[in-house]
C-alpha cells in the first residue's frame, strides 16, 4: 500500500525532472489517494462552469474558474479567490481537463506562497483519442475510474 509520503515524494521527484517550479506532479489516481490519506488537502478544479455542467465533476473538489467560458477570458480574480478558500499551508491539487490549466494555476500558487502546490496530470479527461477525439477514454480522472458525477 502506497503511503502519503510515497505518493508525495513521487510527485516531487517527477516536478524536479521536469523543471517544474512547484511541489509536485500527481497522476489522477494519487491525488485521489492523497484525498484519501490527507482529509486536510484539497483539490481545487479550475475548469469553467461550462466543463461542470457539460463534462462532470469531482464531488471533493472545490470550484475556482481559471478562466471564463466562451472565449477562455483570464479570471483576474483568481488568486484572490484561492487565498479566501484555501490556507496557504494546505496541500492543494490543481485539476483542469488535460493538465494545462491546472499547471498554471499550480505555479500561480507556488509564487504566491503556497508550499504545497500539486498539479494533477491528464486533468479530468485527458487525451482526445485520435480517430474520434472523444476525451475521457485514454487518461485522466474520468478513465482512471476515480470518483466523479454529473449532477
Amino acid at each position: 500500500m502506497e503511503t502519503l509520503s510515497t505518493i508525495l515524494q513521487n510527485a516531487k521527484q517527477r516536478a524536479e525532472q521536469h523543471g517544474l517550479p512547484y511541489a509536485g506532479a500527481l497522476t489522477p489516481a494519487e491525488a485521489q489517494k492523497v484525498l484519501e490519506l490527507a482529509p486536510a488537502a484539497r483539490l481545487v478544479d479550475v475548469r469553467t462552469r461550462a466543463e461542470l455542467e457539460l463534462v462532470g465533476r469531482v464531488p471533493a473538489a472545490t470550484h475556482i474558474e481559471w478562466a471564463f467560458y466562451p472565449g477562455m477570458t483570464a479570471n483576474p480574480d483568481f488568486l484572490s479567490q484561492l487565498d479566501k478558500q484555501v490556507d496557504h499551508e494546505a496541500l492543494v491539487m490543481f485539476l483542469c481537463r488535460t493538465g494545462g490549466r491546472s499547471h498554471n494555476a499550480a505555479v500561480v500558487a507556488a509564487q504566491a506562497g503556497y508550499t504545497e502546490a500539486y498539479n494533477v496530470l491528464e486533468g479530468f479527461e485527458g487525451e482526445a483519442t485520435p480517430d474520434t477525439k472523444q476525451r475521457g477514454k485514454i487518461n485522466g480522472w474520468k478513465a482512471a475510474g476515480l470518483s466523479w458525477t454529473n449532477a
